[in-house]
């Protein structure tokens, strides 16, 4: 199984919405505990350790892009 980067959400703007209701009068703790919460549980579903690592790489290049190498020019 190869991680599907393409959109595949029928509801995209709903589904953002009942994310964002979900956080609606939690503090920040309890924000991030949502979140870690949620990523385990969609973790669990997809089930493919490959499928998951590949996801967490995209994440974290989508925020925080890979820095040059020390000593690289560029």
């Amino acid at each position: 199984m190869t991680l599907a980067t393409e959109p595949r959400l029928t509801d995209p703007d709903g589904f953002y919405a009942a994310l964002m209701e979900a956080h609606r009068g939690l503090d920040d703790a309890s924000s991030r505990r949502l979140d870690a919460a949620l990523v385990l549980l969609l973790a669990n579903q997809i089930g493919d350790a490959a499928v998951l690592l590949e996801a967490i790489r995209l994440a974290r290049e989508a925020v925080a892009p890979a820095q040059a190498a020390p000593g690289a020019r560029g």
